[in-house]
């Protein structure tokens, strides 16, 4: 081997390594039709408050609400649940995908608000990133987008962490828009909330087993729930 082919050698390992490190373990396997646990994910937590607006407060605290409601109805719906996070702690992003790929015949919803510096800027969006996952994806936003007076911000491919990484289908959905007025003040509302996890565990119950068999919650009104925030700094965005 010569010095010059030596050196490509070397220069090249650190990015195979790097490579290597952040693949997916075990290689990306498809159970959009046969899983039977479902990743719930509340993005942001703890001192990762997520977007920060007047309107719709922190997107920790919506998006913890969402996905508790969320984990109760598929429960119900006879599957089983993980949720990365139950209380306003820190999770980072590589603990999350570590937590989806542990659980062996499964999928994972993320549960986001969004942001804008445009006040008009509107609409769910859901996330996926693997072809496996385009699917569930496209189904939450349908069923999403049967909530009345909701606006389609459409499905996107992107490369957030947790859908990069993810060894199972991944899909990440953006609630609504804490800077939009009406949005944000939706992302406070109990039964709104409700409504929201209703659709999503409706769209993923059905992806597992056909159209027609999700049976949800007879009032889709929540309970009153605990003031969970107050006054306090917007913090920094997180990067996803």
């Amino acid at each position: 081997m010569s010095k010059l082919t030596r050196r490509a050698c070397l220069l090249s390992l650190p990015a195979l390594l790097t490579g290597c490190a952040i693949a997916p373990t075990g290689g990306a396997k498809n159970t959009s039709k046969t899983f039977n646990t479902v990743v719930v994910d509340a993005g942001h937590g703890g001192r990762d408050s997520g977007a920060y607006r007047r309107y719709g407060g922190a997107e920790k605290i919506a998006t913890l609400d969402v996905a508790r409601r969320l984990d109760r109805k598929l429960r119900e719906s006879e599957l089983k649940t993980v949720m990365t996070r139950k209380a306003d702690v820190y999770i980072s992003l590589d603990q999350r995908v570590a937590i989806e790929n542990d659980q062996k015949n499964s999928v994972f919803v993320s549960i986001h608000f969004n942001d804008s510096r445009r006040r008009t800027t509107r609409g769910f969006e859901t996330y996926y990133h693997s072809p496996m996952s385009i699917e569930l994806a496209n189904r939450i936003q349908s069923k999403l987008l049967t909530i009345p007076r909701s606006a389609n911000g459409g499905v996107h491919f992107a490369n957030f962490r947790v859908l990069r990484l993810a060894s199972y289908p991944a899909v990440l959905v953006e609630c609504g828009y804490l800077s939009n007025r009406r949005e944000g003040g939706e992302a406070r509302d109990a039964q709104f909330r409700e409504a929201l996890a209703d659709k999503i565990a409706e769209a993923v119950v059905e992806q597992r087993f056909g159209s027609g068999v999700y049976r949800g919650s007879a009032q889709v009104a929540a309970q009153p729930q605990p003031p969970s925030e107050g006054p306090g700094l917007a913090p920094a965005t997180l990067r996803r």
